[in-house]
């Protein structure tokens, strides 16, 4: 109860105090890189259900000559690089803490397409409602392995209270305030989970 009435407090006073910023970035998105401006996709949510997820979008729909679409690292647009950088692009998934398809603080929300990868005890990540922010945004971001990240969310998972919370919280400001982890090692973005060993599927991967 008191984490379901922070989360609805914090995300009103958020979007109330960020709303000239709301306008802004969707005045600027519809302007530089047109329409849609929100970018909504199907994510993984408590107990694993299905949610949209809500963010300013930051990719083009770009094609390669022969008519495929491009990575993702090549699609991102110069405002859209600028929003990830100041994570302003994740000011309307506030909407979703409203909703109450997701909290502040919890497990990041991910694709629905990883659910048969995870192990038991990666899966045991929706146990809570995935998050804004968590233990694994504070301790590397981007940077940390897939593996890595799994074990801060359970670690979460399995002790979160509301202090933790607030600690979290704080934390985060200062990571974004510095920019930190916001991108992976020598990458844009973070590369696919593909399940079992990660390392090891992504050097497969990259061997193909």
């Amino acid at each position: 109860m008191i984490k379901q009435l922070f989360d609805i407090i914090f995300s009103m006073v958020v979007l109330i105090i960020c709303s000239p910023f709301l306008l802004l970035i969707s005045f600027l998105i519809l302007i530089i890189d047109g329409k849609p401006i929100l970018f909504k996709q199907s994510r993984s949510g408590l107990n694993q259900h299905t949610f949209n997820f809500y963010k300013f979008r930051t990719m083009k729909n770009k094609k390669s000559e022969h008519g495929s679409i491009l990575q993702d690292s090549d699609r991102i647009t110069h405002l859209g690089r600028f929003l990830r950088k100041t994570s302003l692009d994740e000011l309307p998934t506030f909407i979703n803490v409203l909703k109450g398809e997701m909290s502040v603080v919890g497990p990041r929300p991910l694709l629905m397409e990883y659910l048969d990868r995870y192990s038991p005890e990666q899966a045991h990540r929706h146990d809570v409602k995935p998050g804004i922010t968590g233990l694994a945004q504070i301790k590397g971001r981007n940077t940390l392995s897939w593996e890595e990240k799994f074990k801060y969310d359970i670690h979460y998972v399995d002790n979160h209270n509301i202090f933790l919370d607030l600690k979290i919280l704080f934390l985060t400001v200062l990571f974004v305030l510095r920019f930190k982890g916001i991108s992976p090692n020598n990458q844009e973005i973070m590369p696919e989970f593909r399940g079992g060993d990660v390392n090891e599927s992504i050097d497969k991967t990259n061997k193909r």
